[in-house]
C-alpha cells in the first residue's frame, strides 16, 4: 500500500488535504526552501485542527548539516506534535556527525531523513539512516523548478532506492514535483509513500492548495484501509514522511 502525502503549510491547507483523502499530513513552508519549516504557532494550530485524525509529519527547514543546530531543529519540531520529523541531507557541513547526534533522539521521535536526487551526498543515507535508529527515508529534490524527480534519477535507480531501503527495515518515500501523470509509474516501484505539494496548488508550489487538484491525485492512487485517529500507518511513513 502506498501512502499519499500532502504538504500543506498551514491549518486550513490541512483540513483540505484532510478532507481530499490525504493519508498523511505534512507541515511545510513552500516559500521557505526545499524543506522549509512553518513558524512554531502554525504547526501547532495545524496539529491542534487535525486532532489526530491523520499522522502528522513536520521539516525542520533548510538546516545546515551541524549536529546541534539538527538535533535543536527536531526537538523543535517534535515539541510541535509532529509525529514524523522530516531532516534534509543538504551539502556541506558533516552528515555523518548529525546522524550519530541523532541516534539517541531517534529512541524517542521517529525521523525521516531526506535525500536530494539532483545533489546526492557522497554517502550511503540508507545505511546510515537504518544505523541511527531512523523511520524512514525519502527521494525529493532540492532545486524546486529545475525538473522532477524522474528527470535526475532513472528508474533502475529510483527502482534500487526502494528496494534498499525496505530491505534495510525503513519505509520509503518519493517526491519532487512529482504530477498525476507519474503516479502510475511509481506505484509499481512499491514506495511506502508518494509526496505532492505543487501538483495539489492552484499556481506555484507556493500558492494556495487546490481542493480539486487533490482529489485528482488521490483518485490515482488508490486509497488506505481506514484506520482510528492516532493509530501507526499501515505502513510506516518515509513524510512527507513523508
Amino acid at each position: 500500500m502506498t501512502l499519499f502525502l500532502a504538504s500543506v503549510r498551514d491549518a486550513v491547507e490541512a483540513e483540505t488535504a484532510l478532507r481530499c483523502g490525504a493519508d498523511i499530513i505534512d507541515l511545510k513552508d513552500p516559500a521557505s526552501g526545499a524543506l522549509g519549516a512553518v513558524e512554531p504557532s502554525i504547526a501547532r494550530e495545524a496539529v491542534a485542527a487535525i486532532a489526530g485524525r491523520l499522522p502528522i509529519s513536520m521539516t525542520i527547514g533548510d538546516v545546515p548539516m551541524v549536529p546541534d543546530r539538527i538535533a535543536d531543529a527536531v526537538l523543535a519540531a517534535a515539541a510541535c506534535g509532529a509525529d514524523y520529523v522530516k531532516i534534509g541531507v543538504f551539502p556541506g557541513g558533516d552528515a555523518e556527525s548529525c546522524f550519530e547526534r541523532l541516534a539517541a533522539v531517534s529512541r524517542d521521535i521517529k525521523l525521516v531523513i531526506v535525500v536530494f536526487a539532483d545533489c546526492l551526498p557522497a554517502l550511503d543515507v540508507i545505511e546510515l539512516a537504518a544505523a541511527m535508529g531512523a523511520t524512514g527515508v525519502m527521494l525529493d529534490t532540492m532545486k524546486k523548478g529545475s525538473g522532477t524527480l524522474t528527470d535526475h534519477m532513472q528508474w533502475e535507480a529510483l527502482a534500487g532506492f526502494v528496494r534498499r531501503g525496505r530491505a534495510a527495515g525503513l519505509s520509503v518515500g518519493l517526491a519532487g514535483s512529482l504530477r498525476a501523470e507519474h503516479v502510475r509509474p511509481l506505484l509499481a516501484l512499491k514506495p511506502d509513500v508518494l509526496g505532492f505539494r505543487g501538483a495539489l496548488c492552484r499556481g506555484s508550489r507556493s500558492s494556495e492548495l487546490d481542493e480539486m487538484a487533490c482529489r485528482s491525485i488521490r483518485c490515482v492512487i488508490p486509497p488506505s484501509e481506514p484506520r482510528p485517529a492516532r493509530q501507526e500507518p499501515m505502513v510506516p511513513i518515509g513524510v512527507p514522511a513523508l
